[in-house]
């Protein structure tokens, strides 16, 4: 059966309204890229880099406001400090493996400084998961120029997803996993409609604990059926989320925003495990703020009580996105002949029909 999102599979998660892309692209501005490696001499290579630009182009001179929250911070994301200190995003968001996470982040300051010259001053935001099952990550395939070029290729519209870029290589709940993401729209009372998107890179989870929506899917597909993607545990592993919207929310909001990623985690069996890197990032493109400014400026602000819708539509999208990736992947071999099987779809539709009269309540 070809590889679909989940929505082509006719399962539908939660209650709001998605973007007409169902992408974190809904989200006016924003642009995804992606550079993937995959070749087996000399050395084998699953990897690569999926960067997000939270205004395109311009995203290293109109920055956004951003927040961040670490469920569990067994992993890396350069740039926090920074980005936690002034509640500014002032780079693209990169997604890559572990042992490469330097080169991509240095990456991204030279290819801002030539965009900008003088003397530009960067701390770029740098994500990772793992990839070091299936790709021989010590071999540091990631050059600056594939960084270059997954810059240099993002774009608006439909996102890749699957084994693409920084997920060419993950490994989610026993199967293969990969880049994810999907939106919601909303209607706030007296404030407008806004979008809000999630683009996840995913290699969390013990298959025994996968739900889609709330049906133990994982627990429905033994080991006897689709063998695991690796040998022993595979809750020493990660995932990391970007929200995006397009709501005017203040930096403190949009750490808020990011906590929620936890909420549509856990809506998928995932559970924080203590070797989990666990990192979520969220921005809002709402209010502009031009690299040199140095005046007051007028800002914009989402009520506090206006905040809940946002918080739905950013559990229902993260839920999704991780669902999308899982759909998408295909079955990867890596190094050592080393299988990491796709979720079967047919199964999977089997078993939610299974489950339908009591996911509607009329069993």
């Amino acid at each position: 059966m070809a590889r679909a999102r989940l929505r082509d599979l006719g399962i539908t998660i939660g209650e709001l309204p998605t973007g007409p892309l169902n992408a974190i692209t809904d989200v006016p501005g924003v642009t995804v890229g992606h550079v993937t490696l995959v070749y087996d001499e000399p050395r084998v290579a699953r990897t690569g880099v999926t960067v997000v630009l939270p205004r395109g182009s311009d995203s290293q001179t109109d920055f956004t406001f951003a927040g961040a929250h670490s469920l569990n911070g067994c992993g890396e994301m350069t740039g926090l400090p920074w980005l936690e200190e002034s509640g500014l995003l002032m780079s693209p968001v990169a997604l890559t493996n572990t042992h490469q996470v330097g080169l991509v982040r240095d990456a991204i300051t030279l290819y801002a400084s030539r965009q900008i010259g003088g003397g530009a001053f960067w701390l770029p935001v740098v994500g990772e998961i793992y990839d070091g099952w299936l790709n021989d990550i010590n071999a540091h395939h990631i050059t600056r120029e594939h960084v270059f070029q997954a810059l240099d290729s993002a774009a608006g519209g439909p996102v890749l997803e699957g084994n693409v870029g920084g997920g060419t290589g993950s490994i989610c709940h026993g199967f293969k996993g990969g880049i994810g993401t999907a939106s919601r729209r909303v209607d706030v009372d007296d404030c407008g409609t806004y979008a809000v998107g999630a683009l996840v890179q995913t290699n969390q989870g013990e298959r025994r604990h996968l739900l889609v929506d709330g049906v133990p899917v994982g627990r429905a597909i033994g080991y006897d059926v689709v063998p695991s993607a690796r040998d022993g545990s595979t809750s020493a592993s990660s995932i990391i989320v970007v929200l995006a919207t397009d709501a005017p929310l203040l930096p403190q909001q949009c750490r808020a925003l990011a906590q929620r990623a936890s909420v549509g985690l856990a809506r998928t069996g995932s559970r924080g495990h203590i070797y989990s890197g666990d990192l979520f990032l969220a921005f809002a493109t709402g209010n502009h703020y031009p690299r040199d400014t140095h005046r007051p400026a007028p800002v914009a602000m989402m009520p506090v009580a206006r905040l809940s819708s946002l918080y739905d539509a950013a559990v229902e999208a993260v839920e999704e996105a991780i669902l999308n990736s899982l759909t998408a992947a295909e079955t990867c071999t890596g190094q050592l002949d080393r299988v990491a099987p796709a979720l079967p779809l047919d199964l999977l539709q089997a078993i939610m029909a299974d489950y339908g009269p009591r996911r509607n309540g009329t069993a």
